[in-house]
């Protein structure tokens, strides 16, 4: 029952409830299972026609829980490009947000992770996830909810720089926080596996109930927080 089109170098932003299914429908992209009917397409060609290795060359996933591996930070991010040169690491990680913070690590890039990461933040391991996925140069870029833990300003930061230095790819964001997403070229709710409104953010304020409810929430409790 979804019928989505998305332009090459467009950001798309999905938004809904958990469970909502957004999940669901970006992973269908990249075949980690097919779709039961209909079909996916990318530059017209229908997904189950390409290898699974072409496929997934093309698509970068950043999950929600960055998964980080004992090894340098470079070594990290050249994970998903292993022929990628140390100049490509450094303008992955610029593009993420991550080499400001990188550098004022003692070993820089050359700083050893402990398993899984435990030895930086939250918003460090998404950053350098994020730059892993940008160092492999995917047409399609995807976020599932992987920027929760950076600060608004570093978000907009990141978007500005995806953006400005990568125009023609495209970007997928699941997020869970309207204040994310507003800027994106468009925007689906989803709800219980439909998409109930699609357009730009000034669009769904006019039109979307639901849209303007899980705006005026997220509104409320961003007021609380600052209250408390």
């Amino acid at each position: 029952g979804i019928n989505l089109r998305i332009k090459k170098g467009e950001t798309v932003a999905i938004l809904g409830a958990t469970g909502s299914g957004k999940t669901s429908l970006i992973n269908l992209i990249p075949r980690f299972y097919m779709p039961t009917a209909g079909k996916i397409t990318i530059g017209g060609t229908d997904i189950s026609e390409y290898t699974l290795e072409s496929l997934r060359s093309r698509v970068g996933c950043v999950l929600q829980k960055s998964e980080l591996f004992s090894g340098t930070i470079a070594d990290n991010i050249r994970w998903g490009n292993e022929k990628a040169t140390f100049n490509d690491v450094v303008e992955a990680a610029k593009i993420a947000q991550a080499d400001e913070f990188i550098r004022t690590l003692n070993d820089g890039y050359d700083t050893v992770v402990s398993e899984k990461g435990e030895s930086l933040s939250g918003g460090q391991k998404q950053r350098i996830s994020i730059a892993r996925a940008l160092v492999k140069h995917p047409d399609i870029l995807i976020f599932d909810d992987s920027t929760s833990a950076l600060d608004l300003g570093t978000e907009a930061r990141l978007q500005a720089a995806l953006k400005e230095k990568l125009k023609g790819m495209t970007v997928i964001i699941i997020a869970q926080r309207v204040v994310s997403v507003r800027g994106a070229d468009k925007i689906a709710v989803l709800d219980n596996g439909r998409i109930a409104a699609y357009g730009k953010h000034d669009e769904l304020m006019k039109t979307s109930a639901l849209y303007r409810d899980i705006y005026a929430s997220q509104q409320r409790g961003n007021e609380v927080a600052n209250d408390a």
